[in-house]
């Protein structure tokens, strides 16, 4: 009975440091994804503008 629960208390933290494994792969990926974005559109506007109306 004691290894059966061992294994699955295994099992549940070798799934969860899995998922957080994922998540951080995840966070990784999408920050470089936005700073790069954010790169692009800080060459796009990089400078002083004036927009005049009449």
């Amino acid at each position: 009975m004691k290894t059966k629960f061992a294994a699955s208390v295994l099992s549940a933290l070798l799934y969860a440091q899995g998922l957080l494994g994922f998540a951080a792969l995840a966070t990784v990926l999408l920050k470089e994804r936005a700073h790069a974005e954010t790169a692009a559109g800080a060459d796009i506007l990089s400078g002083p503008s004036i927009i005049v109306v009449r």
